[in-house]
Protein backbone atom coordinates (compact mmCIF):
# COMPACT_ATOMS: atom_id res chain seq x y z
CA UNK A 1 0.00 0.00 0.00
CA UNK A 2 2.93 2.35 0.62
CA UNK A 3 4.11 1.57 -2.91
CA UNK A 4 0.63 2.35 -4.26
CA UNK A 5 0.60 5.67 -2.40
CA UNK A 6 4.03 6.54 -3.76
CA UNK A 7 3.02 5.84 -7.36
CA UNK A 8 -0.17 7.91 -6.96
CA UNK A 9 1.43 11.21 -5.99
CA UNK A 10 2.02 10.80 -2.25
CA UNK A 11 5.23 10.99 -0.24
CA UNK A 12 5.39 8.01 2.11
CA UNK A 13 6.23 9.30 5.57
CA UNK A 14 8.35 7.82 8.37
CA UNK A 15 9.21 9.07 11.82
CA UNK A 16 12.35 10.64 10.33
CA UNK A 17 10.14 13.09 8.41
CA UNK A 18 9.16 14.71 11.72
CA UNK A 19 12.22 16.68 12.82
CA UNK A 20 10.43 18.40 15.69
CA UNK A 21 11.04 17.50 19.31
CA UNK A 22 8.49 17.17 22.08
CA UNK A 23 5.96 18.66 22.56
CA UNK A 24 5.64 19.37 18.82
CA UNK A 25 6.43 15.87 17.52
CA UNK A 26 3.50 14.11 15.84
CA UNK A 27 5.25 11.06 14.31
CA UNK A 28 7.28 8.34 16.03
CA UNK A 29 8.15 4.65 15.60
CA UNK A 30 7.40 1.66 17.81
CA UNK A 31 8.00 -2.06 17.23
CA UNK A 32 4.97 -2.39 14.92
CA UNK A 33 5.62 0.68 12.80
CA UNK A 34 4.67 4.32 12.53
CA UNK A 35 2.58 6.11 15.17
CA UNK A 36 0.71 9.40 14.68
CA UNK A 37 -0.22 11.63 17.61
CA UNK A 38 -3.89 12.29 18.22
CA UNK A 39 -5.55 14.51 20.77
CA UNK A 40 -6.03 11.60 23.16
CA UNK A 41 -3.58 8.90 22.05
CA UNK A 42 -0.92 7.77 19.59
CA UNK A 43 -2.31 5.72 16.67
CA UNK A 44 -0.53 3.02 14.64
CA UNK A 45 -0.77 3.34 10.85
CA UNK A 46 0.14 0.75 8.19
CA UNK A 47 1.20 3.50 5.78
CA UNK A 48 0.97 7.28 5.93
CA UNK A 49 1.15 9.37 2.78
CA UNK A 50 1.36 13.14 2.33
CA UNK A 51 0.17 14.48 -1.00
CA UNK A 52 2.97 16.26 -2.85
CA UNK A 53 0.96 19.37 -3.63
CA UNK A 54 -1.17 21.47 -1.29
CA UNK A 55 -4.65 22.31 -2.66
CA UNK A 56 -5.33 26.07 -2.87
CA UNK A 57 -6.74 27.59 0.33
CA UNK A 58 -6.32 24.30 2.13
CA UNK A 59 -3.96 22.36 4.40
CA UNK A 60 -1.40 19.72 3.39
CA UNK A 61 -3.28 16.44 2.94
CA UNK A 62 -2.19 13.26 4.72
CA UNK A 63 -3.79 9.87 4.12
CA UNK A 64 -3.95 7.07 6.69
CA UNK A 65 -3.91 3.66 5.02
CA UNK A 66 -5.05 0.49 6.79
CA UNK A 67 -4.55 -2.84 5.00
CA UNK A 68 -6.65 -5.92 5.80
CA UNK A 69 -5.97 -9.41 4.40
CA UNK A 70 -8.74 -11.53 5.97
CA UNK A 71 -10.90 -14.53 5.13
CA UNK A 72 -14.09 -12.64 6.07
CA UNK A 73 -15.42 -9.23 5.10
CA UNK A 74 -14.15 -6.25 7.05
CA UNK A 75 -16.88 -5.24 9.49
CA UNK A 76 -18.21 -2.17 11.22
CA UNK A 77 -15.71 -2.21 14.16
CA UNK A 78 -12.75 -1.68 11.80
CA UNK A 79 -14.39 1.25 10.02
CA UNK A 80 -15.64 2.74 13.29
CA UNK A 81 -12.10 2.55 14.65
CA UNK A 82 -10.83 4.36 11.54
CA UNK A 83 -13.32 7.16 12.10
CA UNK A 84 -12.28 7.44 15.74
CA UNK A 85 -8.60 7.57 14.80
CA UNK A 86 -8.98 10.23 12.13
CA UNK A 87 -11.24 12.36 14.33
CA UNK A 88 -8.73 12.18 17.19
CA UNK A 89 -5.78 13.03 14.92
CA UNK A 90 -7.50 15.99 13.29
CA UNK A 91 -8.64 17.26 16.70
CA UNK A 92 -5.00 17.28 17.82
CA UNK A 93 -4.05 19.82 15.16
CA UNK A 94 -3.53 23.22 16.82
CA UNK A 95 -1.54 26.14 15.51
CA UNK A 96 0.33 26.87 18.76
CA UNK A 97 1.10 25.30 22.11
CA UNK A 98 0.55 27.29 25.29
CA UNK A 99 3.27 25.83 27.51
CA UNK A 100 6.20 28.17 28.30
CA UNK A 101 8.61 28.40 25.40
CA UNK A 102 6.27 26.57 23.00
CA UNK A 103 4.32 29.45 21.50
CA UNK A 104 5.65 29.17 17.95
CA UNK A 105 3.25 28.20 15.12
CA UNK A 106 2.85 24.55 14.20
CA UNK A 107 2.32 23.11 10.75
CA UNK A 108 -1.22 21.80 10.38
CA UNK A 109 -2.44 18.90 8.24
CA UNK A 110 -5.76 17.50 7.08
CA UNK A 111 -5.89 13.75 7.66
CA UNK A 112 -8.14 11.32 5.74
CA UNK A 113 -8.54 7.55 6.13
CA UNK A 114 -8.64 4.67 3.62
CA UNK A 115 -9.11 0.95 4.29
CA UNK A 116 -7.96 -1.62 1.73
CA UNK A 117 -9.50 -5.09 2.06
CA UNK A 118 -8.82 -8.29 0.11
CA UNK A 119 -12.16 -9.75 1.26
CA UNK A 120 -14.59 -6.85 0.87
CA UNK A 121 -16.73 -5.05 3.45
CA UNK A 122 -19.99 -5.78 5.25
CA UNK A 123 -23.04 -3.64 4.41
CA UNK A 124 -22.91 -2.03 7.87
CA UNK A 125 -19.26 -1.08 7.36
CA UNK A 126 -20.07 0.45 3.96
CA UNK A 127 -22.95 2.54 5.30
CA UNK A 128 -20.84 3.85 8.17
CA UNK A 129 -17.90 4.63 5.88
CA UNK A 130 -20.06 6.61 3.47
CA UNK A 131 -21.61 8.59 6.32
CA UNK A 132 -18.20 9.54 7.72
CA UNK A 133 -16.14 9.80 4.51
CA UNK A 134 -13.91 6.80 5.16
CA UNK A 135 -12.65 5.43 1.83
CA UNK A 136 -13.13 1.68 1.29
CA UNK A 137 -11.02 0.07 -1.46
CA UNK A 138 -12.19 -3.45 -2.26
CA UNK A 139 -9.40 -5.71 -3.58
CA UNK A 140 -11.44 -8.93 -3.71
CA UNK A 141 -12.18 -8.84 -7.46
CA UNK A 142 -10.32 -11.19 -9.86
CA UNK A 143 -8.37 -8.22 -11.25
CA UNK A 144 -6.46 -8.04 -7.97
CA UNK A 145 -5.49 -11.74 -7.93
CA UNK A 146 -1.91 -10.81 -8.76
CA UNK A 147 -1.55 -8.51 -5.78
CA UNK A 148 -3.22 -10.94 -3.37
CA UNK A 149 -1.05 -13.80 -4.61
CA UNK A 150 2.17 -11.80 -4.17
CA UNK A 151 1.29 -10.84 -0.61
CA UNK A 152 0.15 -14.34 0.30
CA UNK A 153 3.30 -15.93 -1.13
CA UNK A 154 5.57 -13.57 0.81
CA UNK A 155 3.63 -14.03 4.04
CA UNK A 156 3.55 -17.84 3.71
CA UNK A 157 7.33 -17.86 3.30
CA UNK A 158 8.11 -15.43 6.15
CA UNK A 159 5.68 -16.58 8.82
CA UNK A 160 7.26 -20.02 9.49
CA UNK A 161 10.71 -18.38 9.76
CA UNK A 162 9.44 -15.94 12.38
CA UNK A 163 7.61 -18.67 14.26
CA UNK A 164 10.73 -20.87 14.43
CA UNK A 165 13.05 -18.09 15.61
CA UNK A 166 13.56 -17.31 19.31
CA UNK A 167 11.45 -14.34 20.39
CA UNK A 168 14.52 -12.20 21.04
CA UNK A 169 15.82 -12.80 17.50
CA UNK A 170 12.64 -12.21 15.52
CA UNK A 171 12.77 -9.15 13.28
CA UNK A 172 10.19 -6.55 14.21
CA UNK A 173 7.40 -5.57 11.85
CA UNK A 174 8.86 -2.09 11.36
CA UNK A 175 12.22 -3.64 10.39
CA UNK A 176 10.67 -5.84 7.71
CA UNK A 177 8.68 -2.89 6.38
CA UNK A 178 11.80 -0.73 6.31
CA UNK A 179 13.70 -3.43 4.39
CA UNK A 180 10.90 -3.83 1.83
CA UNK A 181 10.52 -0.08 1.32
CA UNK A 182 14.26 0.38 0.77
CA UNK A 183 14.45 -0.71 -2.89
CA UNK A 184 10.75 -0.21 -3.56
CA UNK A 185 10.46 3.42 -2.47
CA UNK A 186 14.12 4.49 -2.54
CA UNK A 187 14.08 4.82 1.25
CA UNK A 188 17.24 4.22 3.28
CA UNK A 189 16.79 1.15 5.54
CA UNK A 190 19.75 2.33 7.64
CA UNK A 191 22.08 -0.67 7.31
CA UNK A 192 19.37 -3.06 8.40
CA UNK A 193 20.30 -6.76 8.28
CA UNK A 194 17.67 -9.50 8.16
CA UNK A 195 17.97 -13.30 7.75
CA UNK A 196 18.22 -14.44 4.13
CA UNK A 197 15.05 -16.52 4.54
CA UNK A 198 13.13 -13.28 5.17
CA UNK A 199 14.99 -11.08 2.69
CA UNK A 200 14.39 -13.42 -0.25
CA UNK A 201 10.55 -13.28 -0.31
CA UNK A 202 10.62 -9.54 0.39
CA UNK A 203 13.03 -9.02 -2.51
CA UNK A 204 10.75 -11.02 -4.80
CA UNK A 205 7.73 -8.96 -3.71
CA UNK A 206 9.58 -5.67 -4.29
CA UNK A 207 10.77 -6.72 -7.75
CA UNK A 208 7.27 -7.79 -8.80
CA UNK A 209 5.68 -4.53 -7.64
CA UNK A 210 8.40 -2.39 -9.18
CA UNK A 211 8.19 -4.05 -12.60
CA UNK A 212 4.38 -3.65 -12.88
CA UNK A 213 4.65 -6.22 -15.67
CA UNK A 214 1.47 -8.02 -14.63
CA UNK A 215 0.31 -5.83 -11.79
CA UNK A 216 -1.22 -2.58 -12.99
CA UNK A 217 -2.60 -0.67 -10.01
CA UNK A 218 -3.28 3.03 -9.53
CA UNK A 219 -5.49 5.17 -7.29
CA UNK A 220 -8.20 7.47 -8.64
CA UNK A 221 -9.86 10.35 -6.81
CA UNK A 222 -13.41 11.33 -7.76
CA UNK A 223 -14.91 14.45 -6.22
CA UNK A 224 -16.74 12.22 -3.79
CA UNK A 225 -16.10 10.74 -0.31
CA UNK A 226 -14.16 7.70 -1.50
CA UNK A 227 -11.05 6.60 -3.38
CA UNK A 228 -10.99 4.05 -6.19
CA UNK A 229 -8.34 1.40 -6.78
CA UNK A 230 -8.02 0.80 -10.54
CA UNK A 231 -6.55 -2.35 -12.05
CA UNK A 232 -5.32 -2.92 -15.62
CA UNK A 233 -3.55 -5.66 -17.57
CA UNK A 234 -1.75 -2.89 -19.47
CA UNK A 235 -1.35 0.09 -17.16
CA UNK A 236 1.31 1.64 -19.37
CA UNK A 237 -1.18 1.61 -22.24
CA UNK A 238 -3.40 3.87 -20.16
CA UNK A 239 -0.49 6.09 -19.13
CA UNK A 240 0.67 6.57 -22.72
CA UNK A 241 -2.86 7.49 -23.83
CA UNK A 242 -3.38 9.81 -20.85
CA UNK A 243 -0.12 11.64 -21.52
CA UNK A 244 -1.40 12.47 -25.01
CA UNK A 245 -4.90 13.20 -23.68
CA UNK A 246 -4.47 14.47 -20.10
CA UNK A 247 -8.18 15.32 -19.96
CA UNK A 248 -10.59 13.08 -21.84
CA UNK A 249 -14.10 11.67 -21.70
CA UNK A 250 -14.67 8.09 -20.54
CA UNK A 251 -17.46 5.55 -20.48
CA UNK A 252 -18.27 3.25 -17.59
CA UNK A 253 -20.12 -0.03 -17.57
CA UNK A 254 -20.60 -2.82 -15.11
CA UNK A 255 -19.14 -6.13 -16.27
CA UNK A 256 -19.82 -9.75 -15.39
CA UNK A 257 -17.14 -11.09 -13.07
CA UNK A 258 -17.17 -13.74 -10.37
CA UNK A 259 -16.74 -11.22 -7.58
CA UNK A 260 -18.44 -10.55 -4.26
CA UNK A 261 -19.29 -7.00 -5.34
CA UNK A 262 -20.02 -5.04 -8.55
CA UNK A 263 -17.04 -4.59 -10.92
CA UNK A 264 -16.88 -1.71 -13.36
CA UNK A 265 -14.83 -1.13 -16.50
CA UNK A 266 -13.67 2.28 -17.66
CA UNK A 267 -12.60 3.08 -21.26
CA UNK A 268 -11.84 6.20 -23.27
CA UNK A 269 -15.02 7.41 -24.98
CA UNK A 270 -13.34 8.24 -28.32
CA UNK A 271 -10.80 5.38 -28.37
CA UNK A 272 -12.30 2.50 -26.36
CA UNK A 273 -9.55 0.08 -27.44
CA UNK A 274 -6.74 2.27 -26.06
CA UNK A 275 -7.01 0.91 -22.52
CA UNK A 276 -9.33 -0.68 -19.98
CA UNK A 277 -9.31 0.07 -16.25
CA UNK A 278 -11.43 -1.92 -13.81
CA UNK A 279 -12.48 -1.18 -10.26
CA UNK A 280 -14.76 -2.65 -7.64
CA UNK A 281 -17.49 -0.73 -5.86
CA UNK A 282 -18.85 -1.95 -2.54
CA UNK A 283 -22.57 -2.56 -3.01
CA UNK A 284 -23.72 0.36 -0.87
CA UNK A 285 -21.34 2.75 -2.64
CA UNK A 286 -22.65 1.66 -6.03
CA UNK A 287 -26.22 2.15 -4.88
CA UNK A 288 -25.34 5.63 -3.64
CA UNK A 289 -23.90 6.54 -7.06
CA UNK A 290 -26.33 4.86 -9.42
CA UNK A 291 -29.63 5.35 -7.66
CA UNK A 292 -31.39 8.28 -9.30
CA UNK A 293 -34.46 9.08 -7.25
CA UNK A 294 -36.70 11.41 -9.26
CA UNK A 295 -38.21 12.66 -6.04
CA UNK A 296 -34.97 14.00 -4.58
CA UNK A 297 -34.53 17.78 -4.46
CA UNK A 298 -32.94 19.38 -7.52
CA UNK A 299 -30.04 20.69 -5.40
CA UNK A 300 -29.21 17.13 -4.32
CA UNK A 301 -29.28 15.94 -7.93
CA UNK A 302 -26.95 18.80 -8.88
CA UNK A 303 -24.51 17.92 -6.09
CA UNK A 304 -24.42 14.30 -7.19
CA UNK A 305 -23.79 15.26 -10.81
CA UNK A 306 -21.02 17.70 -9.91
CA UNK A 307 -19.36 15.33 -7.42
CA UNK A 308 -19.21 12.49 -9.90
CA UNK A 309 -18.33 14.36 -13.07
CA UNK A 310 -14.53 14.10 -12.83
CA UNK A 311 -12.04 11.47 -11.72
CA UNK A 312 -8.43 12.55 -11.12
CA UNK A 313 -5.36 10.29 -11.29
CA UNK A 314 -1.76 11.14 -10.44
CA UNK A 315 1.16 9.28 -11.98
CA UNK A 316 4.71 9.67 -10.73
CA UNK A 317 7.25 10.34 -13.48
CA UNK A 318 10.55 10.63 -11.66
CA UNK A 319 9.92 13.26 -8.98
CA UNK A 320 7.09 14.90 -10.92
CA UNK A 321 3.43 13.95 -10.47
CA UNK A 322 1.54 14.01 -13.76
CA UNK A 323 -2.17 14.78 -13.50
CA UNK A 324 -4.88 13.11 -15.61
CA UNK A 325 -8.59 13.90 -15.55
CA UNK A 326 -11.26 11.47 -16.72
CA UNK A 327 -14.64 13.08 -17.24
CA UNK A 328 -17.96 11.33 -17.35
CA UNK A 329 -21.65 11.89 -16.74
CA UNK A 330 -23.52 10.03 -13.97
CA UNK A 331 -25.88 8.80 -16.67
CA UNK A 332 -22.97 6.79 -18.08
CA UNK A 333 -23.11 4.50 -15.03
CA UNK A 334 -25.11 1.81 -16.81
CA UNK A 335 -25.84 -1.61 -15.36
CA UNK A 336 -24.98 -3.54 -18.53
CA UNK A 337 -23.66 -6.59 -16.73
Amino acid sequence: MAWLLRSSGFEVLTADDDQDKEPWKVLKEDKNGLLVRGRGAWHQVDALGQFRYVPPFSLPVRLFVEAKYLTTRVGLPTVRNGHGVIHDVNEAETTTLSAPGTGRPRTRYRYSYAIFSTSGFTPEAQDYALAHQISLIDLSAPDFDGLRSLVRTAADAIHPVLKAAPTSERPKMREMRAYLRGPLLQMDPGGLELPAAICSPLDFLADALRSRSQLGLVLAFPAAPFVLGLASDDLYGFVEYAREHPTHAVRLRRINQAASHPVWELRAAEHPDAYALRFGLPERVEKWIVEQDEGMPSRTRYVKRSMLSTMTLYWMHGEHAQTFQLRYEPGELRLDG
